[in-house]
C-alpha cells in the first residue's frame, strides 16, 4: 500500500471480485479499503488462497496498465532493504505518476493499429524486406569498437556485450574523449546482442548530448529519454514505451535508474561522483548503487565511467567485482594537454606573488597567448554570482545578516548587500566590530570574474555559463568563457587554455570528499582542452604538491582513487565500511537507537549538531554487516511508527555528506 508508515511495509492480501478479475493483473495500480480509508496500492501478485481467514475485497483497479514490472518490483524491494526504507517510498521513485490522457491516447492508437487496413489502388506495392547491414546495432552483427581501441580492454568489452555476456567495467576516460559516442557504442553492442540497456547521466545537458549520440548510432525511435524535467505527460509516455517493450534502450537522469527494460543487458552511469545522482527523497538511494544492485539481480553488464574515479568505483575494481578499462600511459600523454600548477617552487621563483594572487602571472600570460592565437579560453570558477561573500573593508570581519547571521552577498557592483539565507536586504549594514560601512570581496563569483577579465582583455567576447544560463557549446575563435563547475560548454575544436581558479574553495571544504570532488571538477574542465600537441594548456591555481593536483598533472584518477580508498580504510570511513546517519531531535534519535537491535560490532558515533536544533548520530559497521544494520534501523523505525511517536527521525544509509 502507498502508505508512508514503516510498520506497514509489507504485502497485504485482498480478495479480487469477479468483475475485476480480468483487469487485476500483477503490476496494476489499485485502491483498497484500509483502516476505514480508501488508499492507493500496487497489486504485486495473484495467488489461489491466503493464510488469512477474513479478507476484504479490492475496491478498484485504477488502470489496467501493468506499470510495475516484476523485475522492477524485486529491485525496489532490494533497494528499500539496502537503505532501511519502505517499498512504498521506492515505488514512488520507480514509477511516475499516472497520466490518464496518455493512457487513453495510447489505447486509441493501439485500437486503430489493430483495425484492418483499407485497400488503396493507388498505394505502392510494399518494399521487399531488406536485412539490416552487418555490424549495425539492430542486425546482431559485430559493433565497430572505433574509439574504444584507445583502451586495451575496450574492444573485449564490446565483444562481451555483443555476445550477450555480463562484463562489469570501471572506465577512466581520456582527455578530450567523446564519452557519449563511447556509451553509444556500448549500448549498440548490447542491442546487437538482443538485450536492452539503461544509461543514467547527471543532468539535462548530458542527457541531450547522449540522446543525439544514440540517435546517430541506433537510429530514430530506438530509445527514449526519462527525466523529471520532461513534464508529466512526456515522462509517462516515455515510461510506457519502455514498459511495453517498444524501445530497447532508456536513458535519463536519476529518474531512469528504475526504468523497465525488457531483457536488460547493460546498466551504465556516467560521472558517478556527481551529487545529482543522489536522490534527495526517502530512502535517499544513489543511482550508482541502484544500478549495480540491478546488474546483480538481472545478471546484466555494468559500466561505471567518468574522467575521474570515485572511491566507490575503485572498491569495485579492488574487490574484483569489476575490471578497469584504462588507456596506456603513452596514449594518456598523447591526449592530455600541458597541465601546470602555479604554486610549485619554479613558478614561485618566477612570480613570488603567485601564492596569494587570484590570477597569477602564469595564468594571465597563458590566457593572453591563447587569445592571440585565436583560440577560446575556459575559466572555471567554483562560486556563482557576483560577490557571494563579503567582509568589512576596514577590519576584515565577515559580513553577516543582522537577522539570521547568514552571509551577506553583493549581486552586482552597484547592488545592495543581501543575505544568502533569508534574503533580507542589509542596505544600512555597519560592521559590529568597528562600525565600518565599506565592504570588500571575500569570495569572488563567476559574474565578477567575467567583469574583471573583460576589462583585462578588452575587445574579447566574454560569455558566462552557470546557474542562470548554461551554455551547451561555444564557437571556435578567441573568446573567454567563465563557467561554474558542471556548466562548462564544449568548444568546437577544444579550448586552447583552461584556467582553474580559486582552488582553495574546493580543497578546504569540511567534507570527506573534498579532494575527490575537486579532482572530479578539474578533470571535467581540463578534458575540454586541446591535447598538448595542438597547443592545449591547463593552469591550476594550486600547490603542485597536493595529491589532487598531482593526480591532475599526471591525469591519473585511478591512483588518487586508490590512495583515497586506502586512507578511508585506515580511518574507517565509507566505502570501506557501511555507515548510517540518524538525524532528529535528541530524544527521538536516542529513542530510535535504543530500540534498534544493532549488530554487536556496530559503533555509534556522535552526537553532532545538525540543522534547526537537531542532532545527528552515526552508526558504523563492517561492510559484511551492512544488511544487518539496515534491517535493525528499519525495525526500530517501524516500532516508533506503530507507537505513533511524535518526532520524526531521518535515516540515511551511506549519506554523501557525513559532517
Amino acid at each position: 500500500m502507498d502508505v508512508p508508515l514503516p510498520h506497514l511495509d509489507r504485502p497485504f492480501d485482498y480478495l479480487v471480485p469477479a468483475e475485476l478479475d480480468a483487469e487485476a493483473t500483477a503490476g496494476v495500480r489499485v485502491k483498497v479499503r484500509f483502516a476505514g480509508q480508501l488508499v492507493d496500492g500496487w497489486l504485486l501478485e495473484r495467488v489461489e488462497r491466503s493464510d488469512h481467514p477474513r479478507l476484504a475485497y479490492l475496491e478498484k483497479v485504477v488502470s489496467p496498465e501493468p506499470v510495475l514490472a516484476p523485475e522492477v518490483a524485486r529491485l525496489a524491494r532490494a533497494v528499500a532493504d539496502r537503505y532501511a526504507g519502505s517499498l512504498a517510498d521506492v515505488l514512488r521513485l520507480a514509477v511516475p505518476p499516472r497520466h490518464a490522457r496518455v493512457e487513453k491516447d495510447l489505447a486509441a492508437r493501439a485500437d486503430s493499429a489493430d483495425a484492418p487496413p483499407v485497400p488503396d489502388a493507388a498505394e505502392a506495392p510494399p518494399a521487399p524486406d531488406v536485412p539490416p547491414a552487418v555490424g549495425s546495432a539492430s542486425g546482431g552483427g559485430p559493433v565497430d569498437p572505433r574509439g574504444w581501441r584507445d583502451y586495451p580492454a575496450g574492444p573485449a568489452l564490446l565483444r562481451a556485450l555483443t555476445d550477450g555476456r555480463a562484463p562489469r567495467a570501471v572506465w577512466s576516460a581520456l582527455a578530450g574523449e567523446d564519452w557519449t559516442a563511447r556509451y553509444a557504442d556500448a549500448v549498440a553492442a548490447t542491442v546487437a546482442g538482443g538485450r536492452g540497456a539503461v544509461v543514467v547521466v547527471p543532468d539535462a545537458r548530458d542527457l541531450d548530448r547522449l540522446d543525439a549520440a544514440l540517435t546517430a548510432t541506433l537510429g530514430p525511435d530506438r530509445h527514449v529519454c526519462l527525466s523529471a524535467a520532461l513534464g508529466p505527460a512526456r515522462r509517462y509516455r516515455a515510461f510506457l514505451a519502455a514498459r511495453h517493450g517498444d524501445v530497447p534502450v532508456v536513458i535519463g537522469t536519476r529518474a531512469a535508474m528504475f526504468a523497465p527494460v525488457d531483457r536488460l543487458g547493460l546498466v551504465a552511469i556516467w560521472d558517478d561522483g556527481d551529487d545529482l545522482h543522489a536522490e534527495p527523497r526517502s530512502p535517499y538511494p544513489h543511482a550508482r548503487e541502484v544500478l549495480l544492485t540491478r546488474a546483480q539481480l538481472a545478471d546484466a553488464a555494468a559500466l561505471v565511467g567518468g574522467y575521474a574515479r570515485t572511491a566507490e568505483a575503485q572498491l569495485l575494481v579492488e574487490t574484483g567485482w569489476a575490471r578497469e578499462v584504462v588507456a596506456d600511459r603513452a596514449t594518456v600523454r598523447a591526449r592530455t594537454p600541458v597541465i601546470l600548477p602555479t604554486g610549485d617552487d619554479p613558478q614561485l621563483a618566477r612570480d613570488p606573488g603567485a601564492a596569494t594572487a587570484r590570477l597569477p602571472s602564469l595564468a594571465w600570460t597563458t590566457a593572453r597567448d591563447t587569445l592571440r592565437a585565436d583560440a577560446p579560453v575556459l575559466v572555471q570558477v567554483p562560486r556563482r554570482g557576483y560577490l557571494p561573500s563579503v567582509a568589512c573593508a576596514d577590519c576584515r570581519t565577515p559580513a553577516r545578516c543582522p537577522h539570521c547571521a547568514g552571509p551577506l552577498a553583493l549581486p552586482s557592483a552597484a547592488g545592495t548587500p543581501a543575505c544568502r539565507w533569508c534574503g533580507r536586504v542589509a542596505a544600512a549594514y555597519a560592521c559590529p566590530e568597528c562600525g565600518g560601512r565599506r565592504l570588500r570581496a571575500s569570495v569572488t563569483g563567476a559574474r565578477r570574474t567575467a567583469e574583471e577579465l573583460g576589462r583585462a582583455f578588452p575587445g574579447v567576447p566574454v560569455r558566462t555559463s552557470g546557474r542562470e544560463e548554461v551554455l551547451a557549446s561555444v564557437p571556435d575563435g578567441a573568446g573567454l568563457v567563465i563557467a561554474t563547475p558542471g556548466a562548462e560548454p564544449v568548444a568546437e575544436g577544444g579550448y586552447g587554455a583552461v584556467l582553474l581558479l580559486d582552488s582553495w574553495a574546493l580543497l578546504t571544504r569540511a567534507d570527506l570528499r573534498a579532494g575527490e570532488e575537486a579532482l572530479r571538477r578539474w578533470l571535467a574542465a581540463a578534458a575540454l582542452a586541446r591535447p598538448a600537441g595542438a597547443g592545449g594548456r591547463v593552469v591550476v591555481v594550486a600547490d603542485g604538491a597536493l595529491a589532487p593536483v598531482q593526480a591532475l598533472l599526471r591525469w591519473d584518477a585511478a591512483w588518487f582513487a586508490a590512495r583515497e580508498l586506502a586512507e578511508r580504510r585506515e580511518l574507517g570511513f565509507p566505502p570501506a565500511v557501511r555507515m548510517a546517519s540518524v538525524t532528529g531531535v535528541a530524544e527521538a534519535v536516542a529513542d530510535l537507537l535504543a530500540g534498534a537491535p544493532l549488530p554487536d560490532d556496530a559503533e555509534v558515533l556522535g552526537p553532532v549538531p545538525a540543522d534547526e536544533g537537531k542532532e545527528r548520530m552515526l552508526v558504523r559497521v563492517p561492510r559484511a554487516r551492512a544488511a544487518a544494520l539496515a534491517e535493525a534501523l528499519r525495525a526500530a523505525a517501524g516500532q516508533r511508527s506503530a507507537r505513533k511517536a511524535a518526532d520524526p527521525v531521518r535515516l540515511q544509509v551511506d549519506p554523501l555528506s557525513l559532517f
